[in-house]
């Protein structure tokens, strides 16, 4: 029987091996998807979303219906937590759907899905973010330290591989909750710097204080990013 990370290794060999038209670029990205579902235990679903910088979506893998209906709603609204780990570049993890407040309407959207845990990190390349990978769960806190770590390791070398690779598109619009997402990121990204600049901080610690921040105040990080920049933020501690 294949391990979970000996097929890992197999899916990162297609790939690198691949000059990914549309059409096998989808392939390589399903297959990702069932190869990160099988590598992190309390997984039932997993998914993995290549976006370009105008916020449009390149391919998309997935494994349950469920991951492909709950990410659908995201693109739609223009926010819950696969585009904040996008817009983000960062982890963005869920202990209980019906308990998270930060994407109000994003929450309501999948409230009959059977899904309660996520954990959605940012593919980033070159210094950029190209997609995200996500793993769902229809059970509360399903999604320990060690699973964050391994989604960790998993995303690096699928970012190399898949940001190397990417194909050139035709043109296509930009929904607007996607303009809006993209919009999101480059005020977060300002944001972070000014924490940075501010406060003294790394990249990482920045990011984290203004999650932090989003969580316990029980709203948005497009909402805290702005607090930051008008320097109203409760971010000096």
């Amino acid at each position: 029987m294949t391990s979970p990370m000996e097929e890992l290794t197999f899916v990162f060999a297609r790939l690198k091996g691949l000059l990914l038209t549309d059409s096998k670029a989808s392939e390589a990205v399903e297959d990702l998807a069932e190869a990160v579902k099988k590598s992190v235990p309390g997984s039932l679903g997993a998914g993995v979303s290549l976006i370009d910088d105008q916020g449009r979506k390149r391919s998309t893998g997935y494994t349950d219906d469920v991951v492909a209906a709950a990410d659908e709603l995201q693109y739609e609204l223009g926010q819950g937590p696969c585009l904040t780990a996008w817009a983000a570049e960062s982890t963005v993890q869920i202990d209980d759907v019906r308990t998270d407040d930060r994407w109000p309407l994003w929450r309501e959207a999948v409230a009959d899905l059977p899904l309660r845990s996520t954990l959605s990190i940012a593919l980033v390349h070159d210094r950029r973010s190209i997609g995200a990978l996500k793993v769902y769960s229809p059970l509360p806190s399903a999604f320990s330290a060690q699973d964050r770590k391994q989604l960790v390791l998993l995303a690096s070398p699928a970012a190399t591989l898949l940001g190397t690779a990417q194909p050139d598109t035709a043109p296509a619009a930009a929904s607007k909750a996607l303009q809006h997402a993209l919009a999101t990121r480059d005020l977060i990204h300002t944001a972070r710097g000014v924490l940075m600049e501010r406060h003294g901080l790394d990249a990482d610690t920045a990011m984290r204080r203004m999650l932090t921040e989003a969580a316990s105040t029980k709203t948005d990080l497009k909402a805290v990013a702005l607090s930051v920049i008008n320097g109203t933020a409760g971010s000096s501690h």
